[in-house]
């Protein structure tokens, strides 16, 4: 018989105490109900201040987008390059090219068949051909710009238009660029049309009836497409935008 079992002879077995076991129950099912509701509430609480994020986290607006391109545009390193090159797909397979030199030569490509540009400038305005030189020497004020823009127009229904052509299908340098951003966050005829096609879309009216939309890249400022709805649906997609060494090929 070991010590346990004759203190137990001596002074019979102990009786539990009711109400201490009560007690300590409810110590115990206390601390189980306190970590159940906090592994409950965890993700309630993350929910909750997820939503509190989203419901206080402002919408962008169709200015902002812009005045952000505009702001990567402005910090865009100074082109260096021998030719101004893009490239684009038109209504999903037709490939379509452009190499332009400052000296004024300039090639096209179609489908892979390179054809030399003669006779006329690479680059144009409202069927009003720009050089290189004119296009570099655009005002960098938005206000300003917007005036010698339509200054060269015959109609100020391509007002849009044109500052929009300065984005991607001209060499202009990153201070006309931003600009030309800045200048049609503050037209009202340009309508912001939310995401896009991994970009922010925004559409303007052409004077014949035609809505073209510009699909546009706020974080590094490129055009990525471009779309025509009207008599003669049209989209182009930019693959390429920029100088390069490489020439025709």
């Amino acid at each position: 018989m070991d010590e346990m079992e004759r203190v137990r002879d001596l002074y019979g077995r102990p009786r539990p105490d009711p109400d201490a076991q009560a007690r300590v129950w409810r110590r115990v099912t206390a601390a189980r109900r306190r970590r159940r509701l906090s592994w409950l509430l965890l993700p309630a609480v993350a929910m909750a201040l997820a939503a509190a994020f989203v419901i206080y986290q402002p919408a962008p607006s169709g200015r902002s987008v812009l005045l952000a391109a505009a702001g990567t545009a402005a910090s865009g390193r100074v082109p260096d390059g021998t030719y101004w090159h893009i490239k684009k797909v038109r209504d999903g397979s037709q490939v379509i090219g452009l190499w332009a030199a400052r000296d004024g030569r300039a090639w096209t490509s179609e489908q892979g068949r390179i054809t030399r540009v003669t006779g006329r400038s690479a680059f144009s305005m409202a069927g009003r051909d720009l050089t290189f030189q004119q296009i570099e020497s655009l005002p960098t004020d938005p206000d300003a710009l917007r005036e010698r823009v339509a200054g060269m127009l015959p109609s100020k229904g391509l007002l849009a238009d044109a500052l929009s052509g300065l984005l991607w299908t001209k060499p202009s340098p990153p201070a006309v660029r931003a600009a030309a951003y800045r200048a049609l966050a503050d037209l009202p005829e340009v309508r912001y049309l939310g995401e896009r096609d991994r970009g922010e879309a925004f559409s303007y009216a052409l004077p014949d009836g035609t809505r073209r939309t510009l699909v546009i890249d706020p974080a590094t400022s490129q055009v990525l497409s471009c779309t025509d709805d009207g008599p003669s649906p049209r989209t182009e997609r930019v693959i390429e935008a920029g100088w390069t060494d490489r020439g025709p090929r």
